[in-house]
């Protein structure tokens, strides 16, 4: 025991903090189960970025289809080169997901995972500089009930993650279809604003709550490290 603590020691001396290794717990291995326990076999990535979700899915091991959407121009790109080379990861045509189906201006953040159709708040780029927008795009935008059937099989379980910083409840209202037939639903829900006009975590759960889906895990996915406040959370939902 005392071999191993200094061991540690030096180690976080450097910054690096040695646990033991328990692969049943990581939350990529959790999320896995919870996958295989409702049988899903079609996973829509709805704000998908360069792909690393979809990525760690397959990693994960995760073995059914996948079909990503992205707004942003050089993300999609990106998007497009990292699922090239796996047959069952489709990508959607470039376009934004919301209520409606036209076009929208999508504000552009240095990191491209804070990008947004609403505009940011003090409290994220105080928490994360790296947030800031920096430009904005004009975009398609379409409704998941216009632009999901096709990819969907008599036969396909379908689960649904919204990453989308702010906008998850305007894509869920233009999904009362897809909803239908959807048998679980992961958000990433902001526990104060980060955005203007943004539906937070309390006010969400209702919502699901009326959708039929119950609440089956939450994951700290942003913090404030100045307050160690956590600021965003991935909630995944399956049907009560």
């Amino acid at each position: 025991m005392r071999i191993r603590k200094k061991i540690k020691n030096v180690f976080r001396a450097f910054g690096v903090d040695v646990k033991k290794y328990a692969p049943e717990s990581r939350t990529g291995t959790l999320f896995l189960k919870m996958l295989q326990e409702h049988n899903i076999s079609l996973f829509f990535d709805i704000g998908a970025n360069e792909g690393q979700f979809g990525q760690s899915l397959r990693e994960t091991g995760y073995k059914g289809r996948i079909v990503s959407f992205e707004p942003l121009s050089a993300a999609y790109q990106k998007l497009i080169a990292n699922s090239k080379t796996d047959d069952l990861w489709q990508v959607a045509p470039q376009t934004a997901v919301g209520d409606e189906d036209g076009e929208i201006a999508i504000n552009i953040a240095y990191n491209s995972e804070s990008s947004s159709i609403l505009n940011i708040l003090e409290s994220h780029t105080n928490a994360a500089e790296e947030s800031r927008y920096i430009a904005s795009e004009k975009v398609p935008l379409s409704k998941l009930d216009s632009v999901c059937p096709k990819y969907i099989d008599n036969d396909s379980v379908v689960f649904l993650k919204i990453d989308t910083q702010g906008y998850e409840d305007r894509i869920l209202k233009g999904a009362p279809q897809l909803i239908k037939k959807t048998a679980g639903i992961q958000l990433e829900l902001s526990l104060i604003p980060l955005y203007e006009n943004q539906k937070l975590f309390d006010e969400m759960i209702p919502v699901l709550k009326n959708m039929g889906f119950e609440l089956w895990s939450i994951e700290p996915v942003f913090h404030d490290l100045k307050t160690g406040r956590v600021l965003q959370v991935d909630a995944t939902f399956f049907r009560s």
